[in-house]
C-alpha cells in the first residue's frame, strides 16, 4: 500500500514536467559567422555556435521572430513555428558592414558568464567571453560608451565607460 501511495505521489508530481517537455521545440542555427548572437523572441539565447559547432536551444512551441546579430555585418530577422519535440534548422549568412577606421580603444568585460551579452549604447557587440583576456577586447573608437553586461541569471552590469586611444577599459 505504501509503495503504490508513494509511486502515485510520484507520477502525479512528474506530470508537469513531461507535459512542459511536450511543449518545446528546438532551434538550431548554422550562422556564417559562427559567433552571431541568437534572440528570439527579443530574448538573447546565446552565440550561435561554440568553437564552429552549432548550439541547440530550446524554444517553447509556436511562433517566433528570430534576430541575428554580430556587430561587424547586418543584422538578420526571420520567422519560424517550431513544433512540439521538432528541431529546426535555420541556416544564416550575415552581410559584412564597412570597416571601422582608426584610432582605438579596447573595451575588455569580465564576468562570470562567459556567455552573458555585452551591450555597448544599447546594441548587442558579443559575448564576455570574447572580450575577457588580455590579448581580447572590443576596439572603440575614442569616445563615452554605455556598457551593459547581461548574465543568464546574476546582476546586470551597467557602466559608461571613456574610451581613449590605444588604451584599455574593463568592465567588470
Amino acid at each position: 500500500m505504501r509503495i503504490s501511495w508513494c509511486w502515485a505521489l510520484l507520477t502525479v508530481a512528474t506530470m508537469p514536467l513531461a507535459a512542459e517537455q511536450n511543449t518545446n521545440g528546438f532551434l538550431v542555427s548554422r550562422v556564417d559567422p559562427g559567433r552571431a548572437a541568437v534572440f528570439v523572441d527579443g530574448n538573447y539565447l546565446g552565440p550561435a555556435a561554440n568553437f564552429r559547432v552549432a548550439r541547440t536551444y530550446s524554444v517553447p512551441a509556436g511562433q517566433h521572430e528570430i534576430r541575428y546579430v554580430d556587430p561587424r555585418y547586418h543584422e538578420l530577422v526571420t520567422n519560424v513555428t517550431i513544433e512540439p519535440g521538432e528541431t529546426k534548422e535555420l541556416l544564416v549568412t550575415l552581410a559584412p558592414l564597412p570597416l571601422t577606421r582608426p584610432p582605438f580603444g579596447r573595451l575588455r568585460t569580465i564576468n562570470e558568464d562567459k556567455f552573458a551579452a555585452v551591450y555597448v549604447n544599447q546594441h548587442y557587440c558579443g559575448h564576455v567571453d570574447e572580450f575577457s583576456n588580455f590579448a581580447q577586447g572590443l576596439l572603440l573608437n575614442p569616445g563615452e560608451y554605455d556598457v551593459k553586461i547581461v548574465p543568464a541569471s546574476g546582476t546586470i552590469i551597467e557602466t559608461k565607460v571613456n574610451i581613449e586611444a590605444n588604451k584599455t577599459v574593463i568592465v567588470q
